[in-house]
């Protein structure tokens, strides 16, 4: 009796030369991004370390304590204005990254990605660790950790542009959204990781909760150097298709070999060998690239939409510490659950715009639902454990699920829109215009968030949710548009 195959070679055989390289792309793409997300997690874990309430902390025995209000704070965060002097070192890194991105685009699009994404996965790591050797240096000096943080914002703008871009070389626009929803989760997985990386060491010796991410990152660095792929034609695979059936006689690549045409000249027949087209290679302006539709009204959502998610990110601990009164690794592995929701969110987002075709819709339906449970996560949320994870896991999916699809799927329809004509080397500088807009709403809030708290938690999250109102109102066109489409489509008696 012939014994059948084996699963585990049925399920590789099933995988044609093109499809294998595909996944294994975005395998390794998602694995460098969870390493970028994951070295910058760490700061918001170490920041009730920093500077914490030293009566509820253990006197060592022989030390001689001046102050026993800031004896176990780590100077310069040993002072009353403590929250202000976090907000610094956010925005050194946020406003770093938010102009240094509107350029990475540029280089992305002009240097080869793989060279590009390993330089800067080394650097970042480099700086992540430099940070946290200041616990061992013993350096209290805040002009330190903000060179640092500023130094580190600006290689972390080489990943994202270059990640998508890679991404969007190997996959058409079929099921995107799906698949770049599961793929974006990496964001998520990276906050995830680095919480509970920073969390282990963040009591004992916070330096390590730097060191080890920035290891980390850079390991993946060279692992990119020697396996990364940047288009399916660099290993003789094929072109993903980018548009539908009807425009894809004019926007097709070039650089495919046109079949035979076959003309009629004096009445005889004439075959004619295919003219070959040079690929348009022009890398796209920064104008050029703003004037592709939805460009600007998806980049100013995002402003607002990423000013929410990174307040988040930046200052969740610490008002979980505040608030709910945890301890800073309790705080840090609590707040991962809004990542755990931002996962589940931002893959709904992706298959409810595939199957609707509605990608300004699906945004604009969460960030409306997002606004009210903002405002009852600080009016309930901490009332009960089970509250408090309910609204971590509900509010993550609703103010992520429309960040992970505009600066996924989004950037990569715009990047490769039927305007351009072929163009495929615009998807960089378009994600980079939509990320960058969205980095300065990124800076804006950790920033706003340190100068408000002090008057309130209360008053944090009003400013959120004003954001999330402003983020609904630029793609108010664009869902109207939508609409109009979907009204063209229904069959009318």
């Amino acid at each position: 009796m012939k014994s059948s195959l084996a699963p585990g070679i049925r399920l590789i055989t099933s995988f044609s030369r093109d499809t294998g390289f595909r996944y294994f792309t975005l395998f390794l793409t998602f694995l460098f991004y969870t390493a970028y997300h994951l070295s910058r997690k760490p700061i918001s874990i170490v920041k009730s370390q920093l500077h914490r309430n030293c009566s509820n902390v253990i006197q060592p025995s022989g030390l001689n304590i001046t102050n026993n209000d800031t004896w176990c704070d780590w100077a310069p965060f040993d002072k009353e204005n403590y929250q202000t002097l976090f907000g610094v070192l956010d925005n050194c890194f946020l406003v770093a990254y938010a102009i240094g991105m509107f350029i990475s685009g540029m280089f992305g699009e002009r240097l080869p990605l793989r060279y590009y994404l390993t330089v800067g996965m080394l650097s970042s790591g480099l700086f992540t660790a430099l940070f946290g050797l200041g616990f061992y240096w013993n350096i209290h000096s805040l002009g330190y950790y903000a060179f640092i943080q500023v130094m580190n914002g600006l290689m972390q703008t080489t990943g994202w542009p270059a990640v998508v871009a890679c991404v969007g070389n190997w996959f058409g626009k079929g099921k995107r959204g799906f698949i770049m929803g599961v793929w974006n989760s990496h964001t998520s997985v990276g906050n995830i990781l680095g919480s509970l990386i920073a969390g282990i060491f963040v009591s004992s010796a916070w330096g390590m909760s730097f060191i080890v991410p920035g290891l980390i990152i850079a390991s993946t660095g060279v692992l990119c150097f020697f396996f990364l792929v940047e288009k399916p034609e660099d290993v003789n695979c094929g072109l993903p298709q980018h548009h539908s059936d009807v425009e894809s006689s004019e926007t097709q690549p070039l650089l495919h070999n046109s079949p035979a045409v076959d003309r009629t000249i004096n009445g005889s027949i004439i075959n004619e060998p295919p003219e070959i087209v040079e690929e348009h290679a022009e890398a796209i302006s920064f104008c050029g690239a703003l004037r592709i539709p939805g460009v600007v009204e998806f980049s100013l959502c995002l402003l607002f939409a990423k000013l929410v998610s990174y307040t988040f990110l930046y200052w969740l601990p610490l008002y979980i510490s505040n608030v709910a009164h945890f301890e800073a690794k309790q705080a840090g592995d609590m707040s991962t659950l809004f990542d755990a929701g931002g996962i589940v969110g931002g893959i709904l987002a992706g298959l409810v715009s595939d199957y609707t075709g509605g990608r300004a819709t699906t945004c604009f339906i969460m960030l409306v639902g997002a606004a009210p449970m903002l405002f009852v996560y600080n009016s309930i949320g901490q009332r009960s454990l089970g509250t408090t994870i309910g609204m971590l896991l509900l509010c993550g999916g609703l103010v992520n699920g429309p960040y992970a699809l505009i600066t996924t799927a989004v950037s990569a329809d715009l990047g490769t829109h039927e305007s351009l004509r072929g163009n495929s080397r615009a998807l960089s500088t378009v994600t980079a215009i939509i990320d960058g807009t969205g980095s300065i709403g990124a800076a804006l809030g950790p920033l706003l968030a340190g100068l408000i708290s002090p008057t309130g938690w209360n008053n944090v999250f009003y400013m959120l949710i004003s954001a999330d109102v402003l983020a609904c109102l630029f793609l108010f066109r664009l869902v109207y548009k939508e609409a109009q489409g979907w009204c063209r489509r229904v069959p009318r008696d």
